[in-house]
């Protein structure tokens, strides 16, 4: 990364007065080069959701370059899952440093890829520093081997192997280019697999900085494969190559994943679609609880998986609580500056903008009302919506049950916790919630009810989402699976279970019993070692053996 003013600039300054940033071509040529793709491929132009320019010319893989990816990462796993666990580990240490003291070149990328203000794209920073130094510590204690009780007392040694699967497909959105890529690239490399990555086409460079900063950290070479292009195509070419497959995505999309890993019996991981509440009760500090409503509703322009997209409000403070969140809403500051002077950055595609827009569209034919925002700023940039928050809008309405992954929020009223927990339930899907009350005990309680994968009390998401130790994943319609914690590595790995039985060749030392040993057991009549085996079991449940 440079500033050399020479150099092709990625933003037009004649467009946008703001844009500093530029990229040497050597830089995007190297990085452009570790996609698998031949030579004479086709090339994708990504534009920069800013201003529309354009970024940069993407090779885009064919299903031949993803058959042949998959094998020279199949040729290098092998002797990967031979080196120590903590060689492994070290890698992912090392990672840790490299990206924390080279930030500032990513955040560009990041904002310049997917729209998003600098402090949401220091979140991916944050979220790659906290993975892989949980993994770099805690994976050889994940992966060791586990004694179990066996049959017999003693004489059963029983212990429980984990195994990684081989090669592991990550397919990553483009919402959070280095998180939900290379996040879900570190337990499967620790664990001792080979990766297939494929990044969305739009923030392909994120996720090859994220590759070029694995190698530097000493991954060994062939390892980390990545390949571009049609997500239907490529990505199930990645899915026919591999032998587990990690995908984020929206929901329909996943389903289609899981059908085409089930018939090819591969595990999948999928994190899909939410409509994710947000519950205010009536003893909250209104000011801290408005604060954290903005953060929760529009961190990320809302294309955040654990946005909350639904805001249920107890009707004793709703007024109270609405002035407040509208006002600091008023105060927000939309901006496409590279540095953190914004607040709110913009929507990453026309796709995105079209169905905000749409969904806000509808809802006010349908009788909701704009409290707030409800805007495009074409003025700004292509791409910018304000900040909006809809009340009244009906049960009808696309916006009420569909995910708008954008920066519209719905307000509705409750009269208490139980009319709270019924709404927020009220929904196919099940990712994400947060809770905001005084009483801690209250929270964990409300909580326990709302049918997530993730629940935070008196934190917007990242409370949960940064509890690296604890499983990220969604119910019913927004997954299967998780990341984090013992949850991402098993999901790449596979158990073994090998049980030692003692004494079939005799018991050393026990006079009489050389060569008579517990093999011979079964050699009895029927009736009488079916007899041994009931007393037997009668007397370890006396016990309380488990």
């Amino acid at each position: 990364m440079a500033t050399d003013p020479h150099a092709p600039q990625l933003i037009d300054p004649e467009t946008d007065p703001r844009a500093t940033y530029v990229l040497e071509p050597d830089d995007v040529r190297a990085l452009l080069g570790r996609i698998a793709a031949s030579p004479a491929a086709r090339t994708q132009t990504t534009y920069a959701p800013f201003t529309g320019g354009p970024i940069a010319a993407v090779p885009l893989s064919t299903p031949d370059d993803v058959a042949q990816a998959a094998r020279r990462a199949r040729a290098a796993q092998r002797p990967w899952a031979l080196t120590p666990v903590r060689e492994r580990a070290a890698v992912l240490l090392r990672l840790h440093d490299l990206v924390l003291a080279s930030q500032s070149d990513v955040l560009d990328l990041i904002q310049l890829e997917s729209g998003k203000a600098r402090a949401g794209a220091f979140e991916e920073v944050v979220d790659i520093a906290l993975v892989a130094r949980h993994y770099g510590r805690r994976a050889a204690g994940y992966l060791a081997a586990r004694r179990v009780p066996g049959l017999l007392p003693v004489l059963t040694g029983t212990t429980v192997l984990r195994h990684p699967v081989g090669v592991v497909g990550v397919i990553a959105p483009w919402n959070f280019p280095l998180a939900l890529a290379i996040g879900d690239v570190l337990p499967a490399l620790v664990a001792g697999n080979a990766v297939v990555l494929k990044p969305d086409t739009q923030t392909v460079l994120t996720a090859l900085w994220g590759a070029e900063q694995l190698e530097a950290a000493g991954l060994p070479a062939g390892l980390l494969q990545v390949v571009v292009g049609d997500g239907v195509q490529i990505g199930g070419a990645v899915i026919d190559a591999v032998d587990h497959i990690c995908f984020t995505g929206a929901t329909a999309t996943g389903r289609a994943v899981a059908a085409r890993a089930g018939e090819r019996l591969i595990g999948a991981s999928l994190e899909l679609g939410g409509k994710n509440p947000m519950y205010v009760t009536e003893d909250v500090d209104i000011e801290v609880a408005a604060e954290g409503a903005v953060r929760a509703c529009f961190a990320s322009v809302g294309q955040l998986c654990l946005s909350a997209e639904r805001l249920y409000v107890h009707e004793s403070v709703v007024g109270e609580f609405l002035a407040a969140f509208v006002r600091r809403l008023r105060d927000l500051s939309l901006g496409g500056a590279l540095d953190y002077t914004a607040d709110v950055g913009s929507l990453t595609s026309s796709a995105q903008l079209a169905k905000v827009t749409a969904h806000v569209e509808d809802a006010l034919a349908r009788g909701a009302r704009v409290l707030v925002g409800g805007a495009h700023r074409p003025d700004l940039g292509p791409l910018f919506y304000e900040p909006t928050v809809l009340d009244g809008v009906p049960p009808d309405a696309a916006l009420f049950r569909e995910e708008t992954f954008g920066p519209v929020v719905s307000v509705y009223r409750v009269a208490s916790d139980d009319e709270a927990v019924a709404a927020m339930n009220d929904t196919e899907y099940g990712l994400h919630a947060s809770v905001w009350t005084r009483s801690a005990a209250r929270g964990r309680a409300i909580a326990a009810r709302v049918g997530a994968g993730t629940v935070t009390v008196n934190d917007a998401y990242g409370a949960a989402w940064g509890s690296v130790a604890a499983p990220q994943g969604g119910w019913k319609a927004s997954g299967l699976g998780a990341r984090h914690g013992a949850a991402g590595i098993a999901q790449v790995t596979r158990a073994q279970t090998v049980a030692v039985q003692r004494g079939a060749h005799g018991v050393p030392g026990l006079p009489g019993a050389g060569g008579i040993g517990f093999g011979r057991l079964y050699e009895l009549p029927g009736a009488q070692w079916t007899r041994l085996f009931t007393r037997a079991l009668r007397v370890m449940k006396a016990v309380g053996r488990a």
